[in-house]
């Protein structure tokens, strides 16, 4: 479905994002999974897993995220760490959760890159246990959504989550998974404060159906 300028958030949002060994989404494994929950606007929750992956985690990515398996079984004290088939099922149940609740989930080329990813590491390593397609979900990825709040400017910066959160003066999640979750969500109801012609005493809350286009 076409993106269009959202100018009204659905009451529950949920920020999702993952750090991972690489970048091919076929090949590659989400080594942590980050959600943000937010309520009318307001955060109300988050959650934040680590997986051991079944593969070796890329230099490039261990350099963005800086975790190595080191890190990761270190987090053991603090917090879940778990087989890649525990986090991709634990994923999917949490994402499904919020599905049914209505939500929509918001992400940074989530469409593309972190949804695709958690389909093909369900097929692998659950098999038939799990049939996930993310088109099932409300999806609002803030990538494609920033095209449309921009339209006819001239393209100066880099469409990153980094750069939005830049240019909305948001504070960047840092490359962990729920501070990128949180993140997504707030250059969300920036971008939409634009939309409203930068009326910030505007409700931004209204039901799905008012924001349209919305769905990846």
């Amino acid at each position: 479905m076409a993106v269009t300028a959202i100018t009204r958030l659905p009451e529950l949002l949920v920020g999702f994002d993952t750090e991972t060994t690489g970048l091919g989404v076929r090949s590659e494994r989400a080594i942590s999974y980050g959600f943000a929950v937010y309520h009318y606007t307001r955060p109300v929750a988050t959650e934040e897993f680590f997986v051991v992956p079944d593969r070796p985690i890329g230099e490039g990515a261990r350099r963005v995220h800086g975790l190595d398996l080191q890190a990761l079984e270190a987090r053991r004290a603090v917090a879940d760490v778990l087989t890649v088939a525990e986090g991709a099922r634990r994923a999917l149940t949490l994402l499904r959760r919020y599905h049914e609740e209505g939500a929509f989930v918001v992400g940074a080329n989530l469409t593309g890159f972190d949804l695709p990813m958690l389909r093909w590491t369900a097929r692998d390593v659950l098999g038939g246990e799990e049939d996930f397609d993310p088109r099932s979900l409300r999806t609002i990825d803030v990538i494609d959504h920033e095209l449309v709040v921009r339209r006819g400017e001239p393209a100066r910066y880099r469409r990153s989550l980094t750069s939005l959160c830049r240019r909305y003066n948001v504070s960047p999640g840092g490359h962990d998974a729920v501070g990128d979750a949180r993140a997504a969500v707030e250059v969300l109801i920036a971008q939409v404060v634009v939309n409203n012609a930068g009326q910030v005493e505007l409700p931004l809350n209204g039901p799905p159906t008012a924001a349209g286009g919305m769905v990846g």
